[in-house]
Formats: structure tokens, C-alpha cells, sequence
């Protein structure tokens, strides 16, 4: 038994849940190939996809049911590895719907059958057989989410008092993703819609819902729950507002996105409402002329950046980033040792990384 006072090694989780996952998904490719051979690609894809990462969810988890308490056991580790897989279904939707040609550097789920498709020489639509075999794989890995939790070896009665918790959270995320559909299909909006975007389609389920699944699972005290929302909500919305920044002004060796994706795809962001809000009318006619444009060059994604520099955007949401993540540093008190460390470290790497 590991113990309790000693300090908790982030890194360590990580690789423990690399490992769980991968475990995880070995058996399930054979599950697929037991089917048919015919479905090696969506194995394929979906271990693609998920073998990079920075498993924050899982560590967020854990820290919630090691700061309640848990001891350190390979089930809390399997319970934890569940979110990557939820985090899976997250990112092989929005590719989606955003229409991105890669992800972390590589080709998006949905182009990679694309590509299939095309290479094969079959019938029918390329770019239609790649979506609808995404969204798929997609769905694939949401259910192989709640089959991981709720086979995890914890008790059955900590499985009971997380499912709740791990139903809102799907529910927040599938409603933060129609909203940012929504956005983008108005025209963008205001800070505070594009912050209600960011809060339900990333902030919750990347931070405030682990702590909580963690914290559930442990039985928590409603104080202690209480203190993982006040550090979660603002460092979730923080790490989505630096996610954003990334998106425009990232490093493509980084991020594992073209330069400017997200001005490409037109995504209403915090970062872009606050330059429309700013703009004179020659500002606001280039992002007009440019936002959402998908063959934006580099040219366009200059021009963007400029505006978005020079209407104070970037400085703002820098701002919000610093504002954000102290609140969220403030709220840590009432959390117990070792865990609060953990959180202050975790903060920090949320919120100061380059991908």
C-alpha cells in the first residue's frame, strides 16, 4: 500500500495509464478482428489516435480520489484510463465537424478512411465513407469508455456513485459540442457565449468532472467537492483559452496542427469574439474577408494574427489565462496533501504548454 503522506508522482500515473490503455486496447483489437479483419482499420485508427496525449484527465482523476482519500490501486488507474477513451470520441467527432485534416500530427480519423476508400478504389464517396466511418469509431470508443469504468475492480458501490457523475459529463460535453456547432453556424458571438462554448465543451470534462469522477468514486465529502470545482472550472477554462491561443499562434511542430488551423475552420473562440468586439471597421473586414476561409494561405493567417495582436485580443485572453489559473491556485486549501501539490503542479503544466 502506497503511503498516503508520500508525495504523488504525475509522471508515474501517466505511464501507468499509457500502459492500462494500451493493455485495454490490444484486447479490443482482437475483439474487432474477431468480427472481421476487415475492421483492422478502425483498430488501427483508434490506437493511432490515442497513443499521444498528455492523459490529464486520468491524473485529474486520480488526484480527486487520492485527495479524498483512495489509496493507490491498479483499479482507480483502470477507472481513471476511461476518460482517455472518452477524450477519443471527443476528438475523432470534432475532426469531424471541423473538418480537420489532421490530429497530433497525423491524419484525422475521418481522412484516414478517406484514404482507405480512395486507395481501394470502391464505390461510392470517398469523403462520405471516411465521416461516416469516423463517426463510428468515434461512438466505438465511447462505449469502450463506460465498458472500461464500469469493469474496473472497484467496488461496486464506488462504480454506482460515479455513474452519475460520468452520465453529466457526457452530457455537458455532447452539449458544449452542438453549441460550438451553433456558434459558428450564427456567426459568432460574444465573449460570454464563446466562453459558455469553451466552459461545456472542454473546460468540465478536462478538469472539474475528473476531479469529481476521482472524488466519487472515493466517497468524498461535500466540501472537498465543493473545493475541486472552484480550482476546476477556472483551470479548465484556462488550459481551453491557452488551447485557443495555440490554435492561432502555435508552433505546427507543436501542436500537431497546420499553422492557423482554427482560423481555417472559423471557430468562434473567446480569443476571436474579443477581436470582433475590438475591431475598427478595416479590422473587422479582414476577419470577415478571412475567418473560416479553408484555403487560408499564409498570407491570411498573417493578416489574422495581426488584428487579433493589435485589437489587444491576445493580451486579453493571456490576461484571463493568469486571472483564471491564480483562482483556481486560491481554491486549492481545503484539498489535502499530497494531492494538492499535484494539483499546483498540474496547473501550471495546463496552462504554460506549447501543444
Amino acid at each position: 500500500m502506497a503511503d498516503p503522506e508520500a508525495p504523488l508522482d504525475v509522471d508515474d500515473v501517466r505511464s501507468r495509464v499509457e500502459k492500462t490503455l494500451d493493455g485495454f486496447l490490444s484486447q479490443q483489437t482482437t475483439v474487432l478482428l474477431d468480427i472481421g479483419e476487415e475492421l483492422g482499420p478502425a483498430a488501427s485508427a483508434i490506437s493511432g489516435l490515442l497513443a499521444g496525449g498528455k492523459r490529464l484527465r486520468p491524473t485529474f482523476a486520480y488526484c480527486g480520489w487520492r485527495g479524498a482519500g483512495g489509496e493507490d490501486t491498479e483499479g482507480i488507474i483502470q477507472a481513471a484510463t476511461s476518460l482517455e477513451l472518452l477524450q477519443g470520441c471527443a476528438l475523432i467527432h470534432d475532426d469531424v465537424m471541423d473538418d480537420s485534416d489532421t490530429r497530433r500530427g497525423q491524419p484525422s480519423v475521418h481522412r484516414q478512411f478517406e484514404m482507405l476508400h480512395r486507395d481501394a478504389d470502391w464505390h461510392g464517396a470517398p469523403q462520405a465513407f471516411g465521416v461516416g466511418s469516423a463517426i463510428l469509431a468515434g461512438d466505438l470508443c465511447l462505449s469502450w469508455a463506460d465498458e472500461m469504468l464500469f469493469t474496473s475492480p472497484v467496488p461496486a458501490e464506488a462504480l454506482l456513485r460515479a455513474k452519475p457523475v460520468f452520465d453529466l459529463m457526457r452530457t455537458e460535453l455532447m452539449s458544449g459540442q452542438y453549441l460550438d456547432l451553433l456558434e459558428q453556424a450564427r456567426g459568432g458571438g460574444s465573449q460570454e457565449r464563446a466562453l459558455r462554448v469553451a466552459r461545456y465543451k472542454s473546460a468540465k470534462y478536462t478538469v472539474e468532472r475528473p476531479l469529481h469522477l476521482g472524488a466519487a468514486l472515493a466517497d468524498a465529502p461535500p466540501e472537498l467537492v465543493a473545493a475541486y470545482s472552484a480550482y476546476g472550472l477556472p483551470l479548465g477554462e484556462a488550459f481551453q483559452l491557452r488551447d485557443d491561443i495555440l490554435g492561432v499562434f502555435g508552433n505546427p511542430e507543436e501542436t500537431g496542427k497546420p499553422a492557423g488551423d482554427d482560423l481555417r475552420e472559423g471557430k468562434r473562440t473567446v480569443l476571436v469574439a474579443v477581436a470582433w468586439e475590438r475591431a475598427s471597421p478595416a479590422q473587422a473586414s479582414v476577419i470577415r474577408r478571412h475567418l473560416g476561409d479553408p484555403h487560408l494561405g499564409p498570407d491570411g493567417v498573417a493578416a489574422l494574427r495581426e488584428v487579433i495582436d493589435d485589437t489587444g485580443a491576445l493580451a486579453h485572453v493571456e490576461e484571463l489565462v493568469t486571472t483564471l489559473t491564480d483562482t483556481a491556485l486560491d481554491a486549492l486549501a481545503p484539498v489535502p496533501q499530497p494531492a494538492q501539490d499535484a494539483l499546483r503542479r498540474l496547473a501550471v503544466a495546463a496552462t504554460r504548454r506549447r501543444q
